[in-house]
């Protein structure tokens, strides 16, 4: 199986029975068409964990894309690799990290690494861990699938699992992931404090401060029957107002989604719309 078919099963394939799509069977030949457009919200109390709103496929696992850069920020300032919210800075190396935007191609810190999503920092961070401590941590969380094998035959788990490949979640687990985070259950309160520093901050509809990660990437196989892949997108984090805290996912994938691959911002442009009339 090679790695565009491994990848499309596994996004596809994990938790479509609980929302009533089509599993993937090992040796299918062709992967089962999802609807035209896909799209998943979950907003929860956090306080109470009662759900304000839950609609679409919020059971159906995906690739977390960026979004794991919240596990992986909790996972560095713990292990210590991470120190501050601007230590460390490394430089960017063309001879040695893979990037296409020009944002990426500076050195980058824990803060401009959530702010602009750079992939080659974490994968420095995932190296630092090792493979066993990277398990560890993932198992420690509960994190989705919680599997880190990569693709198939290519051991490269440590810096690709996350990417569109091995590890899945659906959006009732970033929530119930996120909501052990902010109970600070899940590493030392240093490193919770550190992460939650380094979230990035939008203004929400309503009143509502809102802190979350994007993350943006491609469905194999796509939903549109001609083409070979689809814009997905993710928004995960909490919202603030008062005394209330929030914590909410959204995914989307398909009709509707930008064609330049940005599905991450528009997810986030809807959310931050909503977040008033969805936490009520």
């Amino acid at each position: 199986m090679d790695r565009r078919t491994f990848a499309g099963t596994m996004l596809l394939g994990a938790g479509m029975a609980a929302t009533g799509f089509p599993g993937i069977g090992e040796g299918m030949a062709h992967p089962p068409r999802l609807p035209v457009r896909l799209r998943a919200t979950l907003v929860v109390e956090l306080s109470s964990g009662r759900a304000l709103h839950r609609s679409g496929a919020a059971a159906t696992r995906f690739s977390p894309c960026s979004t794991f850069k919240i596990p992986l920020g909790l996972m560095g300032f713990d292990s210590g690799i991470l120190r501050g919210p601007h230590d460390p800075a490394w430089d960017y190396d063309p001879r040695v990290h893979q990037a296409s935007r020009d944002i990426d191609k500076q050195a980058t810190d824990p803060t401009s690494w959530l702010a602009n999503s750079v992939v080659w920092y974490s994968q420095v961070l995932t190296r630092q861990l090792g493979a066993a401590k990277f398990q560890r941590y993932i198992d420690r969380f509960g994190y989705g699938n919680r599997d880190l094998t990569g693709t198939p035959g290519k051991g490269d788990g440590l810096t690709q699992a996350w990417l569109m490949n091995s590890l899945t979640i659906s959006p009732d687990e970033q929530v119930a992931f996120l909501r052990r985070m902010l109970a600070h259950k899940l590493v030392s309160p240093r490193a919770h404090a550190l992460t939650e520093q380094i979230m990035p901050v939008f203004e929400g509809a309503g009143g509502w401060t809102v802190h979350g990660k994007t993350g943006s990437g491609r469905l194999l196989h796509g939903l549109n029957p001609a083409s070979t892949t689809t814009t997905m997108g993710w928004f995960v984090g909490w919202a603030d107002k008062g005394a209330r805290r929030v914590v909410f996912a959204r995914f989307g994938a398909g009709e509707g989604m930008p064609a330049d691959g940005a599905g991450g911002p528009a997810m986030r442009k809807a959310m931050l719309a909503e977040i008033g009339a969805l936490a009520g």
